[in-house]
């Protein structure tokens, strides 16, 4: 394969939130080097916005550093041979998705996204708040497999069933745990860092330099030795077992007290450090099931094999 999977000097996780305004509890920024150091919060206690992170991506980032992006880079399209069948704008892959997207949302600030979700043909596929599901919310694939209550699904989603975590569909804009408003605007950033940073499997693995991936913090927590559901770490005792499952110095702060620390802030410290130990795996490059044609429009989350 293209590129050198373990060449990277730094890890960096981010853990991404779609909420509506401009700064958010919910997003973390952690780093590690490439050694065992315990990774670190980036500006530890800030309340970032999601401009502040592209301009930290474009202009702050170290060099040569895997980047993990918490959020869908794409929608599902293997299922019905279109993101959004029957419309005649339904874009052919995802760079051209993450534009469509950035288009129709140009009145949006803060890469907000409610002009592409309102959109009368791109809300026929999105349950939305106040009980507004699209009539093709639940639309069958060419595979003869049907979206469902839960909606439709990415190969790699599937993928990430098969190892026991509980992937959202990313048309699903509502409830606790869905991550479609994340990724819709976390493809309005991918579309800003087109030709400045690679963005895989959408582009190849460059030989050098920084690229992004998607992840799945379930993913990460899982390889540090948590289930599924017990996925999340509040306590920096527990964040500090799984840092060390990974081969990582711990954090400060796993004294006598509870030492609590918040979910976003651990899915983050646990997942950079979780890239760090398992980016030189070849085999994570070359998923069985990613195709070329998955890779261009559907992309894949990083350790789903």
């Amino acid at each position: 394969m293209p590129g050198r999977v373990n060449r990277f000097r730094h890890f960096a996780a981010i853990d991404w939130s779609g909420a509506a305004g401009e700064r958010h509890r919910g997003i973390a920024l952690a780093l590690c080097g490439a050694d065992h150091d315990a990774p670190r919060l980036v500006r530890p206690g800030h309340r970032w916005s999601r401009t502040e992170v592209l301009a930290w991506l474009l202009d702050e980032m170290p060099a040569d550093t895997l980047v993990g992006l918490d959020l869908g880079i794409s929608l599902a399209f293997a299922d019905c041979g279109a993101f959004f069948p029957g419309w005649p704008e339904s874009p052919p892959d995802a760079r051209a998705l993450w534009a469509l997207v950035d288009r129709l949302c140009t009145q949006d600030p803060h890469l907000a996204v409610s002009g592409f979700v309102d959109h009368p043909e791109a809300a026929r596929h999105f349950r939305r708040h106040g009980g507004r599901e699209g009539d093709l919310f639940r639309i069958n694939g060419q595979d003869g497999t049907p979206g469902g209550g839960r909606g439709r699904l990415r190969v790699t989603e599937r993928a990430q069933q098969a190892m026991g975590c509980q992937p959202y569909s990313n048309f699903n804009l509502v409830g606790a745990a869905q991550v479609g408003k994340s990724s819709l605007s976390g493809m309005r950033m991918l579309h800003r860092l087109a030709g400045r940073l690679p963005v895989w499997p959408i582009d190849p693995l460059p030989d050098h330099g920084s690229a992004v991936v998607e992840i799945y913090t379930t993913i990460a927590a899982m390889a540090a030795g948590r289930s599924a559901g017990r996925s999340k770490m509040r306590t920096v005792a527990d964040l500090n077992l799984a840092l060390a499952t990974l081969g990582s110095d711990g954090v400060p702060g796993a004294g006598p007290g509870p030492g609590v620390i918040d979910d976003h802030s651990s899915d983050a410290l646990v997942t950079a450090a979780w890239l760090r130990r398992d980016a030189p795996r070849p085999g994570l490059w070359s998923p069985a099931g990613m195709t070329p044609q998955i890779a261009r429009t559907e992309g894949w989350t990083f350790g789903a094999e």
